[in-house]
């Protein structure tokens, strides 16, 4: 197996290929944090910079993301315990109460993971209270809202409102995204920064880390 297979296999999203490469590699002895660090991590930013130069399209990303978490589940017992592979503050992302859309969630999410970051997916459907019980669980410091229905981007203001008046919680950097959803509904709502694209929201969290 070449040094660079897994790589490859997340930029083609060959999820059988990469299944059998990772543990391939974890037989042979190779550390789970080497593998993330040096294969899967570079592969995706390689897959993030191509989507933002629309040099792939949202179904080829999609299999990369689905290759990637393929990935990180079978290394996810060999990186228990290691501190280096939490070295950054957990992020809380999901999609707002009645909002049932996932598709771009779930990509800014695996685009985060493979940008080396703890990400805490609540999923669909999310009240603005679960989003503050469970910034509160895990020290979040960071949480992205999604919606794609304009009925429910203002779902949004009720989430970032519940942070602002939360005396623990009114440092937590909020960050939005969606179809319906702009930088000056962002900036009207409170909330410190808006993402148009999933390249764009892993930029916007690392310079909130800087």
């Amino acid at each position: 197996m070449s040094s660079d297979s897994i790589q490859q296999a997340i930029i083609r999203g060959n999820v059988a290929s990469i299944s059998a490469d990772v543990n391939q590699l974890l037989g042979e002895g190779v550390n789970g944090q080497q593998i993330l660090d040096e294969q899967l991590l570079p592969g995706m930013a390689i897959v993030g910079e191509r989507f933002k130069h629309n040099e792939m399209f949202l179904p080829q990303v999609l299999m990369s993301a689905q290759a990637m978490q393929t990935a990180i589940d079978i290394l996810k017992p060999h990186l228990a315990g290691n501190s280096e592979a939490h070295h950054r503050e957990a992020i809380i992302i999901g999609t707002v109460k009645g909002d049932m859309h996932d598709i771009g969630k779930n990509l800014v999410r695996i685009m985060l993971i493979g940008a080396g970051f703890e990400v805490v997916d609540l999923g669909v459907n999310v009240p603005a209270q679960r989003f503050v019980d469970e910034s509160l669980k895990h020290q979040a410091g960071i949480v992205c809202l999604s919606a794609l229905l304009s009925s429910t981007m203002n779902n949004m203001r009720e989430v970032v409102l519940a942070f602002r008046n939360h005396e623990d919680l009114k440092e937590t950097k909020i960050l939005i995204g969606g179809a319906p959803v702009s930088r000056e509904f962002s900036q009207s709502i409170g909330a410190d920064g808006y993402a148009p694209t999933a390249p764009a929201a892993v930029e916007q969290v690392q310079q909130f880390c800087e």
